[in-house]
């Protein structure tokens, strides 16, 4: 549990930038993007990353048949829970003017590299 609380202050650090990030760029250029709209995305996949490693990270804990289980449904699981995101975003939200469409895929895909980065990083040391 003490290593999943060392990349949980990188995404709190993650988030800020996204979020500073979102409000200086919508400064500079002039958009009609809300700053809630990023806080919003930024938490929702936080949330979804940090289970993805919790369930990763707790893979870790029982024997070494059940890693590679662990690893595949935390990703399968991220996978599901940023498309039901997606749907609620797009559909239920309507946000669908092209600010908020980049908005969301730009979140997306950095905290999704945020964690697809640290399970390969941690796979590089350990084996499954």
């Amino acid at each position: 549990m003490i290593r999943i609380i060392r990349y949980v202050f990188r995404l709190i650090i993650l988030n800020l930038v996204i979020i500073g990030a979102a409000y200086a760029i919508s400064e500079a250029a002039g958009t009609d993007m809300r700053l809630t709209d990023a806080a919003l995305l930024s938490s929702l996949f936080s949330t979804v990353a940090l289970i993805t490693l919790a369930i990763f990270f707790r893979g870790f804990q029982f024997q070494p048949d059940s890693h590679a289980f662990h690893t595949l449904f935390a990703i399968s699981l991220k996978f599901l829970l940023d498309m039901i995101i997606a749907l609620i975003w797009f559909f239920v939200f309507k946000k669908t003017s092209p600010v908020s469409v980049v908005l969301f895929f730009v979140i997306y895909l950095t905290l999704t590299l945020f964690s697809i980065i640290i399970i390969l990083k941690v796979l590089k040391t350990r084996s499954l």
